[in-house]
């Protein structure tokens, strides 16, 4: 009766495996995700080029009151 029941187990077991998906659908299914991620990106890149444009003048801000200070420290240095 044990050997009856692992039988079956093995079967089983088998039968699961083989219910998996095919090389068809693997690429189906992956070609499809590729294709998303394509539209996510084309989505996503005018908006990019927005922030590009809003954070370019506050870098130039920056950069400028950055500056400053390091003259300033170098002149009290003297």
């Amino acid at each position: 009766m044990k050997k009856l029941l692992v039988m079956l187990m093995v079967a089983g077991i088998f039968s699961l495996v083989a219910c998996g998906p095919s090389e068809e659908e693997k690429a189906a299914a992956e070609a499809e995700a590729t294709e998303m991620v394509e539209e996510m990106f084309e989505e996503e890149a005018p908006a990019a080029e927005e922030v590009a444009a809003e954070e370019a003048p506050m870098e130039e801000a920056v950069a400028t009151e950055e500056e400053a200070p390091v003259e300033e420290a170098t002149e009290e240095a003297h």
